[in-house]
């Protein structure tokens, strides 16, 4: 079936048996989606390793046909490098800085995103990731890193990743971004799948009425196909496929940039989201298509 099949009768992925799924995910995959979320990990590494570039070059090379945009998390440890590389396979980034309560670290990442903008190899900065969520700083610490990071970097758009509801309570935090970037999990919410997608619209809409004008960018979603369930939001590989669908379908239509999260299972993420963790790439750990079969 073609994409113009899809829109032209409104088909929901609910209304899609798992084969014709798998024909549209390879459809909007080799069309290129909009963005991935990407770390280059392998199994059994995890962040506080050193990553090489011909890693770099491995883990893009297997993602690369199929998405404009990436997005990292850190330019540290290796990760400084993947912008740089990853213009060379003709993808824009999203270079994330990793904030935490380690302040010393805090200036290398910082310090780090602004060469790499500098350099011309950044299309958007990404000043810390669920900060507020962790509450590992206070309000007015995010926006200082924010506003030192746009004066380093004033050509391009610096924003602030983080759960959708959070800019709600942080005001201050949205104001000082040129873009909001928001997670929008109605998994982790509890949410079901067939309810999951018309959640997630209202999770962008919370943000789009606190950008004030701004962009809204859909910073990560995503919907796990194996583990342990979170309330009523249960992981299955039916389940994720018709969400990653469903969900550019979504995003295609109203012209909504989104960044799926993510490239790679990563079974690292066990130890602080359990077993459900490993599970949410649209390719495996080891580098296979789990949708476009």
């Amino acid at each position: 079936m073609s994409g113009k099949y899809y829109r032209n009768l409104r088909l929901t992925a609910v209304q899609l048996s798992v084969s014709e799924l798998q024909t549209e995910a390879k459809r909007l995959l080799d069309n290129k989606i909009h963005g991935l979320s990407f770390s280059p990990y392998v199994s059994g590494q995890a962040p506080g390793i050193q990553i090489t570039e011909q890693q770099i070059h491995e883990r893009l090379q297997l993602i690369s046909p199929y998405v404009k945009w990436i997005r990292t998390f850190s330019c540290t440890q290796g990760n400084e490098l993947i912008p740089k590389i990853a213009a060379e396979y003709g993808l824009k980034t999203m270079v994330g800085v990793w904030l935490d309560d380690d302040v010393e670290n805090n200036e290398k990442e910082l310090q780090n995103a602004i060469d790499i903008a500098q350099a011309g190899h950044a299309d958007m900065l990404a000043v810390g990731n669920e900060v507020m969520l962790r509450e590992e700083m206070t309000e007015q610490q995010l926006v200082a890193y924010i506003n030192r990071a746009k004066q380093g970097a004033p050509d391009i758009p610096v924003g602030y990743v983080d759960a959708y509801f959070l800019f709600e309570n942080h005001p201050s935090v949205a104001d000082a971004c040129d873009v909001i970037f928001a997670n929008c999990y109605p998994f982790w919410e509890g949410y079901p799948a067939e309810h999951a997608l018309s959640y997630m619209k209202n999770m962008y809409t919370r943000a789009v009425k606190v950008a004030n004008g701004k962009p809204v960018i859909v910073s990560e979603t995503g919907w796990p196909d194996l583990g342990t369930p979170d309330r009523a939001a249960v992981p299955s590989y039916e389940n994720a496929i018709r969400y990653f669908v469903d969900a550019y379908h979504w995003a295609q239509e109203e012209g909504i940039d989104m960044f799926y999260f993510s490239s790679f299972d990563e079974d690292w993420k066990v130890a602080d989201e359990g077993d459900v963790g490993a599970y949410w790439g649209i390719l495996d750990k080891d580098g296979r298509h789990k949708y476009a079969k």
